[in-house]
């Protein structure tokens, strides 16, 4: 069975790989690392497709060393040991080079094993992760390697791999191959910046048969083995909080236009619950005091989406994004909360005063309780100065006004009010 298109058309050279011109492109950090020949350990982290195993293959070809590649989610410890091994021997006279693909699936012990020979320099060691690395490779194999960061394909790059891939297999079948632009640029666009999936594309395209030795490739034709293809989203992994990290921030900064393409993201990828949860807290975070209402108008958007399911949830989640993009923005609430707990951790407490402990019971009198409390109704406008706080942080200020109409409007009130009880005290 030949291989997939992907491995036969795998570039050669580095002027042959789709994107990364901020690693690769002429003077960039990896070219010369790659062209002086002194190949350090390094981490090659970012999304499938966007040539991480290429640029192993090439360094590996430059370089004369022999490379050994595995697999870390179906390689074991004894796999390593069979690589360590060939150290010292006539295999391994130009050195070793080790890419461990996906390394985010080997354990510490794993890991762990190929220290000592990545401190010699008897094993250089590349490996590749779609997860962050600073959240999965240990900070020992972290600390002797370099972290280079890999960016999906642009849709140009990925177009340009497109039309290499045509031209590829209308030589490999011997047919003319007839794609309208428009079927190219989706192609491209379709893939979310992995080459690899484009190229699957372009392979089972050209699978059907020519006509007259020429087969045409329509953009209807191309959206039908496209679609989905851009999705990159893994519930579990970066892709999942990236976008939700991007989702909220974009209602924070009252871009809605933003706001409205990340919740367009996460409802192609079905995930209702992360996006009820991260309208919630925004409607509490970010919009908060400046417009209470928020709050329950978002709750009502929830729960009709969660009543609905997609497709019909994604109308009632627009309205919510768009009501909270657009509208005033306050943390203050958040604020202050945390100024509060920041001072409970820290210890700064101390005991409840007397007048306000519970005095419904036997022998509260006895113990002082509740004796001296001003019942705030039984005054004007409600209020009536007294000391709430703890005798050691009687001071504390954890509130602050937000600078919009509502709270300011707030503001103005309790300064009337408790200047005029100031006064008749």
């Amino acid at each position: 069975m030949p291989a997939p298109l992907a491995d036969r058309l795998r570039p050669r050279s580095l002027d042959d790989i789709a994107g990364q011109s901020h690693l690769i492109g002429p003077g960039r950090p990896l070219r010369v690392i790659i062209e002086s020949g002194h190949i350090p350990n390094m981490v090659f982290y970012g999304p499938s497709g966007t040539g991480k195993t290429t640029l192993a293959n090439i360094i590996a070809d430059s370089s004369g060393m022999r490379l050994y590649r595995l697999n870390c989610t179906t390689a074991s410890l004894s796999d390593i040991k069979a690589v360590i091994g060939d150290v010292d021997t006539l295999l391994s006279q130009n050195g070793i080079l080790l890419y461990l693909d996906e390394i985010q699936y080997f354990n510490k012990k794993q890991q762990q094993s190929l220290l000592e020979f990545m401190e010699n320099g008897k094993i250089t060691l590349i490996a590749s992760t779609t997860e962050n690395p600073y959240f999965y490779v240990y900070n020992a194999v972290l600390s002797r390697s370099t972290v280079f960061e890999f960016y999906p394909v642009g849709r140009d790059d990925a177009e340009l791999a497109v039309r290499r891939a045509l031209a590829f297999r209308s030589r490999e079948l011997s047919i003319d191959i007839d794609a309208d632009d428009d079927a190219v640029k989706l192609l491209a666009a379709a893939c979310g910046g992995d080459v690899r999936k484009a190229i699957n594309a372009v392979e089972l395209l050209t699978l059907e048969p020519a006509l007259d030795g020429t087969l045409r490739i329509t953009a209807e034709k191309a959206a039908q083995y496209a679609q989905r293809s851009s999705m990159r989203y893994d519930r579990d992994g970066d892709a999942h909080y990236d976008i939700l990290s991007a989702f909220q921030k974009s209602i924070r900064g009252s871009d809605e236009n933003a706001a409205l393409h990340y919740l367009a993201r996460l409802s192609e990828a079905g995930d209702l619950p992360s996006i009820c949860r991260r309208l919630l807290v925004t409607a509490a975070e970010d919009i908060g005091l400046a417009y209470p209402q928020a709050m329950p108008v978002i709750k009502a958007c929830v729960d009709c989406a969660r009543e609905l399911g997609f497709p019909e949830a994604r109308i009632p989640l627009a309205q919510a994004v768009i009501l909270l993009a657009t509208a005033p923005k306050s943390n203050s609430a958040a604020c202050a909360i945390d100024a509060a707990l920041s001072d409970v951790r820290q210890g700064r407490a101390g005991d409840i005063p007397a007048h306000l402990k519970d005095a419904h019971y036997k022998g509260a009198q006895v113990l002082g309780h509740g004796q001296t409390y001003l019942y705030p109704h039984d005054y004007d406008n409600h209020y009536v100065e007294q000391q709430y706080l703890p005798d050691a942080i009687r001071d504390a200020k954890y509130y602050e006004y937000g600078h919009n109409k509502l709270e300011q409007a707030t503001r103005q009130y309790w300064e009337t009010v408790k200047a005029a009880g100031k006064r008749k005290k």
